[in-house]
Order: C-alpha cells, then sequence, then structure tokens
C-alpha cells in the first residue's frame, strides 16, 4: 500500500536494487490489492511514519554500500576482493560465481558434492565448459551425473538459487594467502640472486634433507649455466639484444676461461648469434683478458635477468630440464 501510494504521488522507486524475489512478492502483494478504504489506508500511513520517526540509525543496508562507506577504511585488498564478489551476485543469484570458476575448480565440485547437486552445477555452464568439466570427472561419476540430469527438469528455482549461495560460499571464496608465490619459486628467486658458491652449498643441503623438494627447487633456478640447456637457439639474440655489450663480454670471457657448465652457455651464445657478432664478442672478451670472480658473476646474472625477464613476459619459454628431446 505504501509503494502504490508513493507511485501514486509520482515518486520515482529503485525497486530493482531489491533482490528479484522480494521484487517478485511486492509485485504479487500488489497485485492481490483493489479496494482500500480511507481509513485503512491512514491507518497503514501512520503506522509506517511512526516506524520512520523511530528510526535512529540508517546503514547502508547492502554490501555494495557497506564497501563503500567503508573504502577508506578498509585494506586495498580486501575492499578489492568484496567490491569482486560483489559484482558477480546481483538479484541474490549467485550461480555467476560459480560459472566464473576454473575446470579443476568445478571438478573438485563434481568430487565433492550430491549427484543432483553436480547435476544442476553442470546445467548451470555453459556448453563447452559444461563439456571439459564431464571429460575431466571420474567416468562412473561422470555417468551418474549425467543420468541426474533427467531429475533436475522440476527443481524450484528457489532451490536453485539456494544451491548457488551455497557453492559460491564453499568454492567461490579467494583464499588469503600470505605469498603470492608457491615457496619453491620463492626460493629459487632467491638462490638465483645468490653467490654461486652459497647457492650450491644450500641446494646440496636441501637435497640430503629434502630430495624432492630440492629437485623443484633446481629447475626454479636459472643461472649463466643453465642457458646452453634450457634456452632455445632461436630465443639466443632476443635474449642478449638489451644486455649492454660491455657486460656480454665480461661473461663471454668469464664463461669461456670457466668450468665446462659456463664454457658450454657462453659457446652456446656465440654459435646461436651471427658470425658478425659472434667475431666481435670473441675480440671483445679477448681485449678483456682474466675477468675478477664477482664482476663475472655480477655480468653473468645481468644476463640471466634478463632472460628471466623475457619469460615472465611470455616473451619466451624455457626447456624443461627433465624433458626428452621428443617432449621438446
Amino acid at each position: 500500500m505504501i509503494v502504490q501510494m508513493m507511485i501514486g504521488e509520482g515518486s520515482q522507486l529503485s525497486l530493482s536494487q531489491l533482490p528479484e524475489p522480494m521484487q517478485e512478492l511486492l509485485t504479487r502483494e500488489l497485485a492481490a490489492i483493489s479496494l482500500v478504504d480511507r481509513d485503512t489506508v491512514t491507518a497503514v500511513a501512520e503506522e509506517f511514519l511512526s516506524e520512520i520517526e523511530s528510526v535512529g540509525l540508517a546503514a547502508p543496508g547492502t554490501q555494495d554500500g557497506a564497501i563503500l562507506a567503508l573504502a577508506d577504511h578498509l585494506s586495498p585488498e580486501l575492499a578489492d576482493r568484496l567490491r569482486k564478489q560483489t559484482a558477480s551476485v546481483r538479484n541474490g543469484d549467485h550461480w555467476p560465481i560459480i560459472t566464473d570458476l576454473p575446470v579443476e575448480r568445478l571438478i573438485a565440485i563434481m568430487m565433492a558434492e550430491s549427484i543432483e547437486v553436480c547435476a544442476i552445477t553442470l546445467s548451470k555452464l555453459s556448453v563447452a565448459k559444461a563439456a571439459e568439466v564431464l571429460t575431466q570427472t571420474p567416468g562412473d561419476r561422470a555417468r551418474r551425473i549425467s543420468l541426474a540430469m533427467s531429475r533436475t527438469e522440476h527443481t524450484p528455482s528457489d532451490a536453485v538459487r539456494i544451491i548457488g549461495a551455497a557453492l559460491a560460499d564453499e568454492y567461490g571464496q579467494t583464499p588469503l594467502v600470505a605469498f603470492e608465490k608457491a615457496p619453491v619459486q620463492r626460493l629459487g628467486a632467491i638462490l638465483n640472486a645468490t653467490r654461486a658458491d652459497r647457492r650450491d652449498d644450500v641446494l646440496e643441503g636441501l637435497g640430503s634433507e629434502d630430495p624432492e623438494f630440492a629437485g623443484h627447487v633446481r629447475k626454479a633456478i636459472f643461472t649463466f649455466k643453465d642457458i646452453a640447456d634450457r634456452v632455445k637457439p632461436i630465443d639466443i639474440p632476443n635474449c642478449i639484444r638489451e644486455v649492454p655489450a660491455g657486460v656480454l663480454a665480461k661473461a663471454i670471457a668469464a664463461g669461456l676461461a670457466g668450468d665446462d657448465d659456463v664454457r658450454a652457455s657462453a659457446e652456446y651464445i656465440l654459435s646461436n648469434v651471427s658470425q658478425r657478432i659472434a667475431t666481435q664478442m670473441r675480440e671483445d672478451a679477448e681485449e678483456l683478458g682474466p675477468v675478477k670472480k664477482s664482476v663475472a658473476e655480477a655480468a653473468m646474472s645481468e644476463i640471466t635477468t634478463a632472460i628471466r625477464g623475457l619469460v615472465d613476459l611470455g616473451t619466451i619459454t624455457l626447456r624443461d630440464p627433465d624433458a626428452t628431446e621428443e617432449d621438446g
């Protein structure tokens, strides 16, 4: 009745901000009203005014409003995460959060939830994504979920909405983690910038304490001696393009005079650039003569840093040291 009175007075109401079930209920309630006597209208209006006048505090009442009100007080990371969650939920529908989940997360739902819930979830996905999820779900489980699809035809919309909200709460939250990168990546990055003798000492200790972890760390490490095994020949010119000529000369000079691994990488660089550039690099290296260890390590580190930068940008990819020749 209040809504009808306000509309009758020409007021513009933002009813679209309400959840769709509430909008639907309001529409049905308004449709049930035909004629109301004046005394009843007056009584309702007075009760409504009394409720309004007794309000002592008005809060946002929605997550969007709460985030806006607290924007200057929440941590930027949390505020951004809450905005993303809210943007995915409109009119009480949490399913967009679920349909945007990566395939591996959806497979976790297929394996953990009831067959009926899995069938409803699969029905909400795009055809391509649903096919990929079903393909990666174990055979017997996939067959049972497919069979349950026939029982979803008459599932009430409210039940589907509740299931979506429950799944979003369980699987849609982005966990807060203390570190952006995994332990292997963090330690690998640290050892990349560590002196060679200390790096070798740490790796030796890791190998005796935790061989598996040590193996993963070795893969994450990329130093000058790894160039020959892990950089593709076609990528060498791109890798050294931004490295100053003087730095290249020091690294090549030290590499050619070093042990087998670093000498192999120095020769690998020279053999995968043009003959003219390779000749110039050799001449520059010979003019330098012996290079101090600290200077050599700094020069080699500058080259490997440039290479890792190209990897991070996706410009090049490194070869897996454990891959066979057929694997690439």
